[in-house]
């Protein structure tokens, strides 16, 4: 059983892109769901729901984007890990490949896009980077 329950998440992502899976299913948690519901927001993922059942919290059923046979998700990169955080003050965020990407954060206002982060002025752990 793995400890890096986010890691895991993204692990999932970039092993269902590299073989063109439309969608994929996960353990439910409510921080996947957030980020999810960021990656939705930014345009990366079509769709995802929680599907009640089995599982004690259920599952997390994500639909990958693709446009023309391409993912619309080149790179997904774990920033901070459990072995060492990255926290960053809301000043010291940078944009991720100048703009293009965006790099997810979780604030005491929520998860949210570095864009917002730095809009609200508020700092916190950069979970991962996606473009």
């Amino acid at each position: 059983m793995s400890i890096d329950v986010i890691g895991d998440f993204l692990t999932v992502i970039r092993n269902a892109l590299s073989v063109s899976k439309r969608s994929v299913v996960l353990p439910y948690s409510k921080m996947k769901e957030n980020v999810a519901l960021v990656l939705k927001e930014e345009g990366y993922i079509r769709d995802f729901r929680k599907i009640p059942g089995e599982k004690v919290n259920g599952l997390l059923q994500i639909d990958l984007k693709y446009i023309d046979g391409e993912s619309v998700i080149h790179e997904v990169k774990r920033v901070s890990r459990p072995g060492k955080r990255c926290y960053m003050g809301s000043s010291k965020i940078e944009a991720v490949i100048g703009g293009l990407g965006i790099a997810i954060i979780t604030t005491s206002a929520g998860i949210m896009t570095d864009r917002r982060a730095r809009q609200m002025s508020v700092g916190g752990e950069v979970i991962c980077s996606v473009w």
